[in-house]
């Protein structure tokens, strides 16, 4: 038995890399492929403006000469500087079921930390908060969702056995949608409007949205996710990036924007239909019929996927965002919608987990953060 370690060198090793997951997890019905193109954007040096502040290199594993797995580390520097930790990130962590290839990979992406001072690795990470975060470490029979990572049960056995702890948690939870808006929920809308001056930004063309209020949007995220665990400010190539990324292809029923009577942006959701079956059935590509599966799915969802959601602190306590689910609820209740995933919510943050206490919900899933001095 031999394992090799390769750097990713080409655009053919590149590809292999973001290919490896499709025959790793072939045979797992609740995996849930990236997006080919998405994963390509985010990994390609010239494209993803995050390598402005980052370095990273990427790593195959061959066992017997059969490709086995792959590994990414990184460095944020802008992390670095705002949290004061010298931590590198690992990500993008998949392999067979053998610990000899976990420990080459992880060994290899330590040393590969240690050499630019880094004293901590933790992860699973990506470039940034926006990026797909945490090893999934409950929730395996439940169906996974584009936004967050999907992966076997026996990676955070690996992971502890390699040194790696816990750092933090996130919790996800499916909210079951109403058949009608309740009452107390009725209540505390019109009273926010009545008092504050607050309400909903009615638009139609995602291209509106994005010219009043795009880059509002991305500046409260800063601001109201600056406290939140591994993020960093944005930088203007950025913000453009996931302006095109969540904005793109915008749905007002199920995008949110709160302002005041100013017209000045004080909260926003984004939600975006399920495409969990449709990404499967297309295998994470668009060609040659992922396109129609993806479409099917954005016309006529069942479940949505909660993306992101933030307020403004001062206005956070007179319920802008009890004034934003309710107007989301109205939409998803007119479309049919039946289901809500939300994405990960750090343990701590009971705050945003206090908005799922008017509706039936379960949390069904967790995934983790590790750590490990280096």
């Amino acid at each position: 038995m031999s394992i090799e370690i390769h750097r990713v060198e080409s655009k053919r090793d590149l590809r292999k890399f973001i290919n490896f997951p499709l025959q790793l997890q072939k045979d797992y019905p609740n995996w849930v492929p990236s997006l080919f193109l998405d994963e390509m954007n985010t990994l390609s040096k010239g494209k993803n403006a995050a390598f402005e502040f980052c370095d990273a290199e990427y790593w195959l594993a061959y066992k017997d000469g059969k490709l086995a797995g792959r590994i990414a580390a990184l460095v944020n520097k802008r992390v670095i500087e705002k949290w004061g930790k010298k931590s590198a990130r690992f990500g993008w962590f998949d392999l067979i079921d053998d610990f000899e290839v976990a420990k080459a990979l992880i060994e290899t992406a330590e040393a590969w930390g240690r050499s630019r001072g880094m004293e901590l690795m933790n992860g699973p990470m990506g470039f940034t908060d926006l990026d797909k975060e945490g090893l999934l470490i409950e929730g395996f029979d439940e169906l996974g969702t584009m936004p967050m990572l999907y992966n076997p049960p026996y990676y955070p056995f690996y992971l502890e056995r390699l040194g790696y702890s816990k750092d933090v948690d996130w919790l996800e939870f499916e909210v079951t949608v109403p058949t009608s808006i309740p009452d107390k929920v009725k209540r505390v809308q019109n009273l926010i409007a009545k008092r504050n001056g607050i309400h909903l930004y009615e638009w139609k063309k995602a291209k509106e949205l994005k010219r009043k209020y795009a880059r509002s949007i991305f500046e409260l995220i800063d601001e109201a996710y600056s406290h939140l665990y591994g993020t960093s400010p944005l930088s203007e190539r950025q913000v453009d990036a996931y302006i095109a990324q969540y904005l793109g292809f915008a749905d007002p029923r199920f995008i949110k924007v709160a302002v005041d009577k100013d017209e000045k942006l004080v909260a926003f959701g984004i939600s975006i239909p399920n495409l969990s079956r449709a990404l499967q059935k297309g295998r994470g590509r668009l060609f040659p019929i992922g396109w129609y599966h993806l479409l099917r799915a954005l016309r006529k969802p069942d479940t949505i996927d909660f993306l992101l959601i933030a307020v403004k602190p001062e206005t956070a306590a007179r319920g802008a965002i009890a004034f934003l689910m309710a107007s989301l609820i109205d939409s998803c209740i007119e479309a049919g919608v039946k289901k809500a995933e939300t994405s990960g919510e750090l343990e701590s943050n009971v705050e945003v987990q206090s908005l799922w206490n008017d509706f039936e919900h379960r949390q069904h899933k967790r995934r983790r953060a590790y750590v490990k001095k280096l």
